[in-house]
């Protein structure tokens, strides 16, 4: 696999990882991110062991130093650091990505399929981890075609095999990853808290209108909108409504809520099982003793009278963790109700 394809090795730093923190924290981080950029090693391990010293569990700088230990080809340390990541945030998709980057370096690409299978459970729509699981499965195909080969050296499928294999790996990376800037840039983001129409604010009464002198001629009134868009407007409503239901029941640890916010055939990775994936889902909100998320900026997008696609800003704080992601729904009409059909991560 090649590095400049396998996302986070610097600079392609935090394209689904947007790790929001406190300003000074953000800055720490954003003044490590920069050494490291510079190529200044020692500075920004000097500079990420201080911060961590006092903040232990600042996923962010941890991730910042895996980086930089991977810059230094101290890939065990580097897998340490990866590794623990997993362990305290298991949902997030990346260290695992990193975790198989390091593994594929060093030919274990048992260890670096597991580590991608881990990425795309936790986020089915990665796409990063998908086409990279695509080199590691070729990789292993290469060396069974090696070993065949060994055997029978007259072989004719396997050499074609082969060479078509070292073909795609002999040509320039197809994607690249998107050389975003690192996260703690970003300036920390004031979540607006999703909240119940009923809470907004009482309109004051407007006073009544002072005589003028001279009146303008009546505007014609609007025109009425057609049935067809009234109910399109309707139904963006109650799909926005049911996407905020779906982040309350998410921020107050109501996994009863939550998991019926998804519909029946909700779109899961290949191989895992509907029973394994609330399972999982009930343990992450559980575990952490507060969770706050909040949409911003939705747009919805209705295809048919049964199904729409929502995309909108997702802040999740919780007490290990904060992030900041752009996030796509699928949601689907049934029994007059929309749910979540699929989960995406990204725009």
């Amino acid at each position: 696999m090649r590095h400049s394809r396998l996302l986070l090795l610097f600079p392609a730093l935090a394209a689904a990882l947007l790790l929001v923190t406190p300003p000074a924290r953000a800055d720490e981080a954003q003044e490590i991110s920069h050494m490291l950029k510079q190529g200044q090693m020692d500075k920004a391990m000097e500079r990420a062991n201080s911060f961590l010293a006092t903040h232990p569990k600042d996923a962010q700088v941890r991730f910042l130093k895996g980086l930089i230990l991977t810059e230094q080809n101290k890939t065990a340390e580097a897998i340490k650091v990866f590794s623990s990541l997993t362990d305290d945030y298991p949902e997030l998709p990346e260290p695992y990505n990193n975790l198989a980057v390091l593994y594929a370096s060093q030919g274990q690409y048992e260890k670096a399929k597991t580590a991608l299978e881990m990425a795309i459970n936790t986020h089915p729509s990665y796409a990063t981890a998908h086409e990279n699981l695509g080199d590691i499965y070729a990789k292993m195909a290469s060396q069974a075609y090696d070993k065949a080969l060994q055997l029978d050296k007259g072989n004719v499928n396997a050499q074609a095999k082969l060479a078509l294999i070292k073909d795609i790996f002999a040509k320039p990376a197809l994607r690249q990853p998107a050389k975003t800037a690192p996260a703690a840039s970003a300036p920390a983001i004031r979540p607006v808290a999703v909240k119940a129409a009923e809470t907004s604010a009482p309109v004051a009464a407007k006073p009544a209108a002072l005589p003028t002198v001279a009146s303008e001629p009546a505007r014609p009134a609007a025109p009425e909108k057609p049935a067809t868009e009234t109910r399109r407007d309707d139904s963006k409503e109650a799909i926005l409504a049911a996407v905020e239901a779906w982040a309350r029941a998410w921020s107050a640890r109501d996994v009863g809520a939550y998991l019926k916010s998804y519909a029946p055939d909700l779109v899961l990775a290949r191989g895992e099982h509907r029973a394994n994936w609330e399972k999982t889902r009930r343990e992450r909100i559980t575990r952490p003793k507060s969770i706050s998320v909040t949409i911003t900026s939705p747009e919805v997008k209705i295809n048919d009278a049964t199904h729409a696609r929502v995309t909108f800003k997702q802040i999740y704080h919780s007490s290990g963790l904060n992030s900041e992601t752009w996030k796509t729904l699928l949601m689907v009409k049934s029994n007059e109700q929309w749910l979540i059909h699929e989960e995406r991560i990204g725009r």
